[in-house]
């Protein structure tokens, strides 16, 4: 397949071993999110990725290149965003663009009319003629992006693209994300914000202290699940939960509680849609039934159950990750 395939990817930093052996795979036409704590290994891994870092062992295929051996023919065909933007501070929105066109060949007449069409996508038309140094954080995140964009890449390596953006602008991403990967581009991304990955990406790759771990046994375990009563108040959440409890046939102490619903545990959706219909069999008015956590969220926070042998993630271990 194109896209990206890593194969027993592995990178250390003299006694730190940031990436372990890491296997994976991102599809073309789909967005793909990295997942994992902090010191994970996620920026080493898109540093290998960018062809910015060679690894110790393994191999790394960017839409059929070998990064390593022709770093210049990836980088033809790979949009990279890093977490920071790195910009010239002294040249403005359009400068930087059409700076970086040059730099991919892209011939001077074409650059500036590319760099107009790239900041009005990510919105930044209004700031063309603004220095790079007087961005805000989530300004210079859109840069970062129409930078990666300006050469047209099939691949897309983003470090936390949201990072510092405001709500609108974070719809505004997730659309356009959507869209790249809709006219066939691959796209990984790695953030932090698991409600913004949740609504954008079609799979996960999983890293706990630099390697990639199988999520399917936390994703098909217990999980809780948001119940809310018509016309429930505080006062009647005690009252509620013993009903609740007695039509699930479950004791009552082991329901939780959140915000005014009750937390009920269930192994599956299968099971979470049966109980749902023995609550309303037993005639208990449902307002809300959802999940309390998506299932990313839910994979996420189960990491450390699932971590690797003698993979004990350092505070250290890698820089920005």
């Amino acid at each position: 397949m194109s896209g990206i395939v890593a194969e027993g990817v592995s990178r250390s930093f003299g006694a730190v071993h940031a990436v372990r052996s890491a296997s994976f795979q991102a599809a073309p036409g789909r967005v793909t999110g990295l997942v994992g704590p902090n010191g994970a290994g996620k920026t080493t891994l898109l540093l290998m990725l960018a062809s910015l870092l060679a690894p110790d062992t393994g191999t790394i295929r960017i839409d059929g290149i070998d990064p390593g051996a022709d770093p210049a023919a990836a980088r033809r065909v790979l949009g990279w965003m890093p977490d920071a933007l790195g910009a010239w501070a002294s040249l403005t929105a359009r400068e930087t663009i059409i700076t970086t066109a040059r730099l991919y060949d892209i011939p001077a007449a074409d650059a500036a009319g590319r760099a107009k069409e790239m900041l009005t996508l990510v919105g930044l038309a209004d700031l063309a003629d603004a220095p790079a140094k007087v961005l805000s954080r989530g300004q210079k995140q859109k840069l970062g992006l129409a930078r990666a964009l300006v050469h047209d890449p099939r691949i897309l390596l983003l470090d936390e693209p949201a990072s510092g953006l405001d709500p609108e602008a974070r719809v505004h991403l997730r659309h356009l994300l959507r869209r790249l990967a809709s006219e066939g581009r691959t796209v990984l991304i790695s953030s932090h914000i698991l409600s913004e990955l949740e609504e954008v990406v079609d799979d996960a790759v999983f890293l706990v202290a630099g390697a990639v771990v199988d999520v399917a046994a936390v994703q098909d375990g217990s999980r809780a699940w948001r119940l809310r009563l018509a016309g429930a108040t505080p006062e009647r959440l005690t009252a509620d939960a013993w009903r609740v409890a007695s039509a699930l046939g479950v004791a009552p102490e082991s329901l939780g509680a959140d915000r005014g619903a009750i937390l009920v545990g269930f192994d599956s959706e299968d099971a979470a849609a049966q109980g749902l219909r023995r609550l309303v069999e037993a005639d208990i008015a449902v307002a809300e039934f959802a999940p309390a956590q998506s299932a990313l969220e839910h994979a996420f926070l189960n990491l450390p159950a699932i971590a690797p042998p003698n993979a004990v993630a350092s505070d250290d271990e890698e820089a920005g990750a």
